[in-house]
């Protein structure tokens, strides 16, 4: 950048920042219009006000649906002090700190991408309020940005780095999910070795985020012994816990599955098919990683975690605000795509709620409500196809040279 150029970039970036700011005015307008609830921030103080009662953590039946704890006890932990503020002033609160977490979450995914323009941060925060995931996310006071911008900021700043792995390790400590991310840089170190390649920055990594994770771990079981016993022996395993698989909200491959099938449970189905997706896709993350493509790897590895989870619910689908970053730097086209999947919130046109409808969707109800998924499959594909073009680029010009 030279002198000339400053002006025009002095001009640009308050510009981008007011645009944001309109954007997420409008925003925070339309929220209170909708009369959201944040229904799940409530459970998160209920959660919180039950450790410090004493009570019994997963008999917890809390606000109008009976929603119950389903996050460890470490996360329970976190949560006790929502209950120093009142409902109305928590809610306030957790909506102006969820805002601040998209543009960390965006600034840390332009990092890992190694674009630097301040402006541009401005100008995808200012859209990326807008698409479901993140616009459920707000309306929930759900946690998920605040998990993605704590992998993120681990993985942004690399192995070898100071408290490299804590932010993976809380992550998983509080929702189990993002421990995909502590298994794809095991295999990425392991995968090193057997080239011959030091695996060492990556299986330390890995190591640290799983200390981490152990040590949160602990500390719940510290505290609360009897509800981490019965979390880790009887309630991780009941994912029904969470919601309906059919739900249409359930973008994971479970809920795509059972959909599909017209079943509540797709049982060993969905085991089969989540096994292969999951090695499939640490496959394709490893490799993009391997080749010196953090970001593609890292948006891999959390599109594969979201398919292969029991319940993803469509505001778990922040991960859509990476993708869509890092696929701007191959195609517009392939933004614009993304922007129509995850701004149209097309995947609620179709049946849903009460009388369980989505058991009887058929034909295009079935694809709308397979979007997120469906999207994911597209993107590690096309990651896939990156690692394979590369390569053969490579065996052209080592046969010209040989010529």
């Amino acid at each position: 950048m030279t002198l000339i150029d400053l002006p025009r970039v002095c001009r640009r970036t308050p510009v981008a920042l007011g645009a944001c700011l309109l954007s997420f005015t409008a925003f925070w307008i339309a929220q209170r219009a909708a009369h959201v609830s944040m229904i799940d921030l409530m459970v998160y103080r209920a959660e919180g006000a039950t450790v410090r009662a004493g009570g019994d953590l997963y008999t917890l039946r809390t606000t109008s649906a009976r929603l119950p704890a389903t996050y460890p006890p470490f996360a329970a932990l976190l949560f006790t002090p929502l209950t120093v503020l009142d409902p109305a002033d928590l809610r306030t609160l957790a909506t102006a700190g969820n805002l601040a977490l998209l543009v960390l979450f965006v600034w840390l995914t332009l990092r890992i991408v190694g674009h630097a323009r301040v402006e541009t941060l401005w100008w995808v925060s200012a859209a990326a309020v807008w698409c479901e995931p993140v616009w459920t996310t707000l309306r929930y006071g759900q946690i998920n940005l605040l998990l993605a911008v704590l992998v993120l900021w681990d993985l942004a700043r690399g192995p070898g780095q100071r408290w490299a792995g804590a932010g993976i390790g809380i992550a998983a400590a509080v929702k189990l999910t993002p421990a995909l991310f502590a298994v794809f840089l095991l295999a990425t170190g392991v995968m090193a070795h057997t080239r011959q390649r030091s695996g060492g920055p990556w299986l330390r990594h890995a190591r640290a985020a799983a200390a981490t994770f152990a040590g949160a771990t602990l500390l719940g079981a510290a505290v609360l012994p009897y509800d981490s016993w019965r979390f880790w022996t009887r309630v991780v395993f009941q994912t029904g816990r969470a919601g309906l698989a059919e739900d249409t909200a359930n973008q994971s491959l479970r809920g795509v599955l059972a959909r599909l099938l017209h079943t509540p449970e797709p049982g060993l189905w969905w085991a089969a098919v989540a096994a292969v997706a999951g090695a499939a896709g640490l496959a394709v993350a490893v490799a993009a990683e391997l080749r010196g493509q953090r970001a593609w790897a890292v948006t891999a590895c959390g599109m594969t975690a979201l398919l292969v989870s029991p319940v993803s619910w469509s505001h778990h689908w922040v991960w859509c605000v990476p993708m869509a970053v890092v696929l701007a730097t191959l195609n517009g086209a392939f933004v614009l795509g993304a922007a129509l999947v995850f701004c149209s919130y097309a995947l609620w046109w179709v049946p849903h709620g009460a009388g369980r409808l989505e058991l009887h969707q058929s034909g295009a109800e079935l694809t709308l409500s397979a979007l997120y998924g469906g999207t994911a499959f597209v993107f590690l594909s096309l990651v896939g196809a990156r690692s394979d073009a590369r390569p053969a680029r490579i065996r052209r010009s080592r046969r010209s040279r040989s010529v």
